[in-house]
C-alpha cells in the first residue's frame, strides 16, 4: 500500500494518532495529557523559528500532532515530547517560518491557464525572454497562441524596456504572439492580428486603441486589452485544467505559500471554471488553502448576480474533505459593480466615476449587508477610495451591517482616509503591483507623488487590521518573496527607489502582513498565521534566512520545505528525500511549463554561506 506523505514522516508513530483531516483541535503538552496518549508524530528542531507570537518571538523546535502545532520551544523542550515513531526533521539552523498566505492572489483563473502561459517572470532580460518565445513557438501547435500573460516588469530586464513588435515577429514569424504588460498594453505580433482580424479601420473597444506598426499591434486601453485577452483559446480538456491547477500549486508551494485569498476575477465562471480546483480539495494532501471570492462578471447584471448567489450560497463553509479550512467561499468581491472600481493602468489618466455609480454601487452594497456578506472592494486611488467610503457609511449605518470589509490596492491613500476605515471598522489589503508598474507611475504623476504612495507605516500605526500579497498573475508575480522584498524596501524590481524610506515596515513587520494580516482577511486568526500551539501546521524553511540576508538577496529566497497540515507539499534539496505525491504530467504536451518551468531562477544568486 502507498504510504502517504503524513505516513512518511510519522513513521510509527502510536496508533492514537488522530485520522488526517479530523476537525478536533489536538493540543499537547507534558502539563496537558500523557505522552503514551497523545504524542507528536513530526517534530521540526534545530532552527531559527519565528513564531510571530508576542511573547515567544523565537523559537528552536516545534512539535507537529496531525495537522496542528501542539508544543514550541527550545530544542531540548521539544525534543523531550519525541516517542518511538516521531519523525524528526533536523532544519540544519535554517529559518522557519509560518506558511505565507498572499492576500489578493487570482488563483483559480491563474491555475487554469498554468499550462498555456509562458512566464517572463523572473528572466532576466529581454534577450532571454525573446529566445523563449522562440523555443516555445516551434512547440505551440497551429490552434494556440504563445502568450505572456503578467508578472514582469520591462525595468527587470537587463535592457529596460519592451519588446518591440518587430522582436515578436522576428521571435516567431508563424505563430500567433501576445505578450501582455500588467493591464496596460497588450503587444501583438504579426500573425496574431492576421488571427484576430484586427486592421487599421478596427475600432478597440470603449477607451481603448490599437496601433499597428510592423504589421502587428500595442493595444492600449483597459477595455480594450480585457477584449483581447478574451479571444485567446483556453484548455478545453479537464484533464489539461486539472494537471495546469496541480503545477501551479506546487509552484506556490515553492515559495513558502501555504494559503491564498482569491478576490475573484474576470472571465472566471462560478461554479463551472471552480471545478478543477474543486476536484483537488476532495482529494488527501489539498496543498494551498484557498479562501475564495465572487466577482461580477457582467457589467450591467450585477444586482441579478449577488442577488442569486447570496440566495444560493453561504460563505464561510468548508468544501475541502481533507483539509479544515481547505477550499471555503468567503464572500463579495473585488469588483462588485464594474463602474465603481478603478483600474490600475498607470500608463493611463486617473478613472473618474461617471453618474449614477454611487447609487448602483449601493443597491449592491445594500444586498450583501443585508446578508452580511464579507465584502472587499478594488480602489486604486484615494479619491476612488473616498467615493467607496461614502457608500459604505451610508449603508452599513442603514443595514447595520456586522460583517467584515476591505478595501484592496489604496496605493495612494491619504491620512484622511486611512483615519476613516479605521472609525468604520474596515481593513486594508495592500499588495506590490508599484514594484512593476512604479517607473510608469512616476513618470505620470512625478516622483513625489510616488514617495507618498504607499503609506504603509502611517497604515499600521493607525491600528488598521492590513493584509499583504501580489494580485498575481497579472500586473505582478506570484512570487511572494518580491512583494516582502517591496514591502520592507520600497524599491521597484528594476531598482527604483519609490517610496518613502520613513514608509516603510520591518521584515518581521512585513512577515507579519503576509501571515497573521491575511489570516484576519480570512476570518482564520485563530488557527492560522503562527507558530504556536492549536495552529495549523502550515511552514515553510527557508533556502536563506530572510530576517538576516542583505535586503536584495531577500528576493532570491525559496522554500526548501513547505507543509501544508503536517504533510510535505514541496521539498528541495536537503529535504528532496522527503518529497511531497509526484504531480500529474504537464499536459497539454507542448505547454510552456514542461520547457520551463514557472518563476525563471536566472535572478537567483548562490546559497549563502551561512547554510548547512
Amino acid at each position: 500500500m502507498k504510504r502517504s506523505r503524513r505516513n512518511v514522516l510519522a513513521g510509527a508513530t502510536s496508533t492514537a494518532a488522530v485520522a488526517m483531516g479530523s476537525s478536533v483541535p489536538v493540543i499537547w503538552s507534558p502539563s496537558r495529557a500523557q505522552p503514551a496518549e497523545m504524542p507528536p508524530n513530526l517534530i521540526v528542531h534545530n532552527a531559527k523559528v519565528t513564531t510571530l507570537q508576542s511573547s515567544q518571538r523565537e523559537a528552536q523546535a516545534f512539535a507537529v500532532r496531525g495537522e496542528r502545532i501542539v508544543a514550541v520551544g527550545g530544542n531540548a523542550e521539544i525534543m523531550g515530547l519525541r516517542v518511538r515513531g516521531t519523525r524528526l526533521i533536523d532544519a540544519g539552523g535554517r529559518r522557519v517560518i509560518p506558511g505565507l498566505n498572499d492576500n489578493h492572489l487570482h488563483l483559480v483563473r491563474g491555475a487554469l491557464l498554468y499550462n498555456l502561459e509562458l512566464r517572463w517572470d523572473g528572466v532576466a532580460s529581454l534577450k532571454r525572454g525573446l529566445e523563449m518565445i522562440t523555443a516555445q513557438a516551434l512547440r505551440t501547435p497551429a490552434d494556440q497562441w504563445v502568450r505572456v500573460m503578467g508578472g514582469w516588469s520591462p525595468f527587470q530586464f537587463a535592457e529596460k524596456r519592451m519588446p518591440t513588435v518587430a522582436e515578436l515577429n522576428q521571435a516567431a514569424p508563424h505563430t500567433p504572439v501576445l505578450v501582455l504588460f500588467a493591464y496596460s498594453e497588450v503587444l501583438l505580433n504579426r500573425t496574431a492580428v492576421e488571427q484576430l482580424g484586427v486592421t487599421p479601420t478596427s475600432h478597440a473597444a470603449q477607451d481603448g486603441s490599437y496601433k499597428f506598426v510592423d504589421g502587428g499591434a500595442i493595444v492600449t486601453g483597459n477595455t480594450a486589452v480585457y477584449a483581447v485577452i478574451a479571444k485567446l483559446p483556453s484548455l478545453s480538456r479537464f484533464e489539461d485544467r486539472l494537471s495546469s491547477t496541480h503545477n501551479f500549486l506546487r509552484e506556490l508551494n515553492r515559495f513558502g505559500i501555504t494559503s491564498t485569498v482569491d478576490p475573484g476575477e474576470s472571465a472566471t465562471i462560478y461554479p463551472d471554471d471552480y471545478k478543477a480546483l474543486a476536484t483537488m480539495a476532495m482529494q488527501p494532501h489539498f496543498p494551498v488553502r484557498i479562501q475564495l471570492y465572487l466577482f461580477a462578471q457582467t457589467p450591467g447584471t450585477e444586482v441579478d448576480f449577488w442577488t442569486k448567489w447570496t440566495r444560493e450560497e453561504t460563505p464561510g463553509v468548508d468544501r475541502a474533505v481533507s483539509r479544515l479550512n481547505g477550499y471555503v467561499l468567503r464572500g463579495a468581491g473585488e469588483v462588485m459593480v464594474w463602474e465603481a472600481h478603478d483600474y490600475e493602468n498607470f500608463m493611463a489618466p486617473r478613472p473618474e466615476w461617471g453618474a449614477g455609480v454611487a447609487e448602483d454601487l449601493a443597491r449592491v452594497v445594500r444586498l450583501l449587508a443585508s446578508h452580511n456578506w464579507p465584502i472587499r472592494m478594488h480602489a486604486t486611488y484615494d479619491e476612488t477610495i473616498t467615493h467607496i467610503l461614502d457608500v459604505f457609511d451610508r449603508v452599513f449605518q442603514e443595514t447595520s451591517y456586522q460583517g467584515r470589509w476591505v478595501i484592496d490596492h489604496a496605493e495612494t491613500i491619504k491620512p484622511a482616509n486611512i483615519a476613516r476605515i479605521k472609525a468604520m471598522g474596515g481593513g486594508l489589503a495592500i499588495q506590490d503591483r508599484l514594484a512593476f508598474s512604479g517607473e510608469m507611475f512616476i513618470e505620470r504623476y512625478g516622483a513625489d507623488a510616488a514617495a507618498a504612495a504607499y503609506p504603509l507605516r502611517q497604515i499600521i500605526e493607525a491600528g488598521i487590521p492590513v493584509s499583504a500579497g501580489t494580485d498575481a498573475t497579472r500586473p505582478s508575480s506570484y512570487n511572494p518573496w518580491l512583494s516582502l522584498y517591496w514591502t520592507v524596501t520600497g524599491k521597484t524590481i528594476g531598482g527604483t527607489q519609490l517610496v518613502a524610506l520613513d514608509h516603510l515596515v520591518t521584515r518581521e513587520e512585513a512577515l507579519r502582513l503576509y501571515t497573521v494580516g491575511s489570516a484576519w482577511l480570512s476570518h482564520e486568526e485563530e488557527v492560522k498565521g503562527k507558530i504556536a500551539p492549536n495552529q495549523y501546521a502550515d511552514f515553510a524553511i527557508l533556502s536563506a534566512d530572510y530576517l538576516t540576508v542583505p535586503e536584495e538577496q531577500i528576493r532570491t529566497i525559496e522554500s526548501v520545505l513547505t507543509v501544508t497540515g503536517g504533510d510535505v507539499v514541496y521539498s528541495a534539496p536537503p529535504f528532496q528525500a522527503l518529497s511531497p505525491d509526484a504531480l500529474p504530467p504537464v499536459s497539454p504536451e507542448w505547454s510552456p511549463v514542461a520547457m520551463f518551468g514557472g518563476y525563471q531562477r536566472q535572478l537567483l544568486q548562490p546559497p549563502s554561506s551561512a547554510e548547512p
